[in-house]
């Protein structure tokens, strides 16, 4: 049985991951975390999510290190913001805990240091932007187009819910880093977010990939590459019926992690997936 601790037990995605573990056979929930003075601190984590009991109650984040030297949860899952994954994803690789991170914006500085405790640690881990297979297939696609397409304009456009703060999202951010990578340019350079007024004509091709982002009602996740040239385009979409897609990788990651994962090391999906 694999021991496995989330965060954000109580939220949407985090919650989702949570509903999966427990129908598991292989898995088991000995930590679940809200944030402090939540009122769902202390109810039973099974309960809470419509299953009989499971004697694991809702913690408070803030008690995180104490919890975890307890539980020793083998894998730890964060699904959660940026500001607090930063922070407990340190305390969880310290404690030697493997992890599978889905939060998005974490800051270069933070993987940087994350990296260099995991391996100083002998523990390993898994980051990405999105957990599932369809978009780490899209990953790979975005590629192999770009090679074939590079004198084409390329546009991404992003929709999400209106409730998610980060813009672009995290996944067009890894399409467009794919692609400048291919191209063999920084994003940073050629990475132009959004249109404003009076802008002037793009530049031709791939000196320039725009990146769009849409933010309305309850869109799950939908992201489309567009490779536009002389009198026809292509268009790579991927969309999201249901978080259900993301919570399945989740699953297949903490797996992955207690079967293949070797200290020091940090994977992506198309890593656990066998698509890198």
């Amino acid at each position: 049985m694999i021991k496995v601790a989330i965060a954000g037990v109580d939220g949407n995605m985090g919650g989702l991951v949570t509903k999966n573990v427990i129908q598991d056979p292989e898995l088991e929930i000995v930590a679940g975390f809200t944030v402090p003075q939540s009122p769902n601190e202390g109810k039973d984590i099974g309960s809470f999510h419509g299953f009989d009991p499971i004697n694991v109650s809702i913690s408070s984040g803030d008690k995180l290190e104490e919890v975890l030297q307890t539980t020793r949860p083998d894998v730890y899952v964060d699904f959660t913001i940026a500001k607090a994954a930063e922070k407990n994803c340190i305390a969880v690789v310290k404690q030697k805990i493997k992890s599978v991170i889905g939060t998005t914006a974490l800051s270069s500085e933070f993987l940087q240091n994350f990296a260099k405790l995991v391996k100083e640690h002998g523990t390993c881990a898994v980051i990405s932007p999105n957990m599932s297979l369809g978009v780490n297939i899209l990953f790979s696609l975005s590629g192999q187009l770009t090679k074939l397409l590079s004198t084409y304009d390329i546009e991404i456009i992003e929709a999400h819910h209106h409730r998610k703060k980060d813009v672009p999202s995290g996944t067009a951010m890894k399409l467009a880093q794919i692609i400048a990578t291919t191209l063999d340019k920084k994003i940073e350079e050629i990475g132009k977010f959004g249109r404003s007024k009076g802008f002037n004509p793009r530049k031709i091709g791939a000196d320039e990939i725009g990146i769009h982002a849409i933010r309305a009602g309850d869109i799950v996740g939908e992201h489309t590459i567009l490779f536009a040239g002389p009198g026809e385009r292509i268009e790579v979409t991927h969309r999201a019926h249901s978080r259900q897609c993301f919570a399945t990788g989740t699953l297949v990651a903490i797996k992955f992690l207690m079967k293949k994962g070797e200290p020091g090391q940090i994977y992506s999906m198309q890593d656990v997936l066998g698509l890198s």
